[in-house]
């Protein structure tokens, strides 16, 4: 079965960095966009990033562009956000979440909470 696990999340100062990093299996992670949402406290899921089958095509939200950047290693079925320059703002839980194939996600992580604050 497709499992995502989520990992590297924490405890970090305003302007300071994190890298996330998702384990996939269960699927042919290779075939598939990938995306890391978030959701914030109180708040409804925010699409932070998606990335294409081969890496070679990445989108971010405005809030986050700039600052984040997502990757993925094929051979490692693993998916990545590093995240630097990090806000009070950008204290979520994050997800990773698996394409569809067509359009949105149809799999999740349980999330992992980032929280900035000094």
């Amino acid at each position: 079965q497709v499992q995502l696990v989520e990992s590297g999340g924490g405890l970090v100062q305003p302007g300071g960095s994190l890298r996330l990093s998702c384990a996939a299996s269960g699927f042919t992670f290779s075939s598939y966009w990938m995306y890391w949402v978030r959701q914030a406290p109180g708040k409804g899921l925010e699409w932070v990033s998606g990335i294409n089958t081969s890496g070679g095509t990445a989108n971010y939200a405005d809030s986050v562009k700039g600052r984040f950047t997502i990757s993925r290693d094929n051979a490692k079925n693993t998916l990545y956000l590093q995240m630097n320059s990090l806000k009070a703002d950008d204290t979520a839980v994050y997800y990773c979440a698996k394409g569809t194939g067509i359009a949105g996600y149809d799999y999740w992580g349980q999330g992992i909470q980032v929280t900035v604050s000094s």
